[in-house]
């Protein structure tokens, strides 16, 4: 199988798709397969995750790791999605001194980094505010 195709079947790699358990109600992302509060007596099912949340907490890295290229300074950030799990991803297309707590953001597509030799650009979601 090809790096592309395996990336592409990895579900909640280009989507917010978690699992939710049908018995207590709890939802995951990244989907788990056993349920922390029910263990084996959970009964976990796939679900989309809304595109929106708000942000909890913030940091602005000027240092990049290797591999960043020339994104510095660039804004990571925990957000909590309006249906319950949070998450650590990339806030992009804004201003590093107009982001808050709090503010309001929804997920997008956009390029997360570049193979050197073979060129091979790996996608997936990054978020912004919203307007």
């Amino acid at each position: 199988m090809s790096i592309p195709r395996f990336w592409r079947h990895n579900k909640s790699r280009y989507n917010l798709i978690g699992t939710r358990c049908v018995k207590c109600d709890e939802t995951y992302f990244p989907p788990r397969k056993l349920c922390p509060k029910c263990r084996r007596k959970g009964e976990l099912e796939d679900v989309n995750l809304k595109r929106t949340g708000e942000i909890v907490t913030f940091t602005v890295i000027r240092n990049p790791s290797e591999g960043w290229g020339n994104t510095d300074p660039y804004i990571m950030a925990i957000v909590k999605l309006d249906d319950g799990p949070s998450l650590t991803t990339q806030i992009v297309d804004c201003e590093l001194e107009g982001i808050e707590i709090g503010q309001r953001v929804t997920k997008v597509f956009r390029k997360i980094h570049e193979d050197g030799d073979s060129g091979l650009i790996h996608y997936g979601f990054k978020f912004k505010p919203l307007d």
